[in-house]
């Protein structure tokens, strides 16, 4: 089990550099990132895009890019297509999002002829570590899916998972997080909880312990949930918080990040190989650790099969 963010890229540094085909590569913190990925014998890159922008900012990083790892190609979603056809064909075995938007990559990525696609969903897994905590935790998803159905939340579930057991956790904890504990049936999203709950009990979602309907404040504080009258093994003790939709979860990552001063990586997961699309916001130290993350989920699913 990891405990820190830099114990990932640590990990991923012993499986050797990955190879990561790069969709509208003229991004400079892209560039800057793949610099140090480099530097660290992380990762190398196949850049996809504007091949004169692309050369511009890596002079400017100090970033040698071979010929034969540059690709020119100014349209964005033709630079998506080209991309993943460098990860099918088993040139690349990573995707990285440069500067494109998440929709078009998306949309390459699903496409059922030449993208990605293996009939599961997909969505965000964000990894963060927060101070006065020893561990690494999990949430979904702050970026893919808007208002995601009841089964749409089992496999944003599944996702979390598979992507904790790939850290090392074996059998995570999971919040499903609403406003208060008890189902109302006015608030779906502690309805839809419950459900979660019953199917993690049956079988249906299996590899951990889900826990829910549940406020954010149980999980974190045994003051809190013994006032409420909660025990649970979650108590204190939660690898991963899933939130209704994106909106809760779009804030609570913000919060995470800019109210308890944590860090972060993140991937999407459930397609052939695990994506790297962060907002253009993220730090190229953001990046690097996506980078690992995704190296190291992509390792233990080959692991696993």
């Amino acid at each position: 089990m990891y405990r820190t963010l830099d114990d990932l890229v640590e990990a991923a540094r012993a499986l050797g550099p990955a190879r990561i085909a790069v969709a509208a590569a003229h991004d400079p913190d892209v560039i800057e990132a793949l610099r140090r990925a480099r530097d660290l014998n992380l990762a190398e890159g196949f850049f996809v895009g504007n091949a004169h922008k692309i050369l511009e900012l890596a002079r400017a990083a100090g970033l040698e890019i071979p010929t034969a790892r540059l690709m020119h190609e100014p349209d964005d979603a033709a630079a998506a297509r080209k991309a993943i056809a460098l990860v099918r064909e088993g040139t690349a075995g990573l995707l990285m999002k440069g500067k494109i938007s998440t929709a078009t990559l998306a949309r390459a990525v699903l496409d059922r002829e030449t993208g990605l696609r293996t009939g599961r969903l997909l969505s965000q897994v964000i990894v963060f570590q927060v101070p006065g905590f020893d561990r690494l935790m999990l949430m979904s998803d702050a970026a893919m899916n808007i208002a995601p159905t009841l089964e749409q939340k089992a496999e944003i579930c599944r996702n979390a998972i598979e992507v904790a057991h790939a850290v090392g956790i074996a059998k995570p904890n999971v919040a499903l997080l609403c406003a208060l504990e008890m189902v109302n049936p006015e608030m779906p999203a502690t309805v839809d909880a419950a459900a979660l709950v019953a199917m993690n009990r049956r079988g249906q979602i299996k590899g951990a312990y889900l826990e829910g309907p549940i406020a954010l404040d149980a999980p974190l504080s045994r003051f809190a949930a013994e006032r409420k009258g909660i025990e649970s093994p979650i108590i204190e003790n939660t690898d991963i918080f899933i939130a209704p939709d994106i909106e809760a979860a779009n804030i609570l990552y913000r919060a995470i990040l800019y109210f308890a001063r944590g860090e972060s990586c993140g991937i999407v997961y459930g397609a052939r190989v695990p994506l790297i699309l962060l907002s253009r916001a993220e730090t190229p130290e953001t990046k690097i650790r996506s980078i690992a993350l995704a190296m190291l989920v992509e390792a233990h699913g080959r692991q696993s099969h």
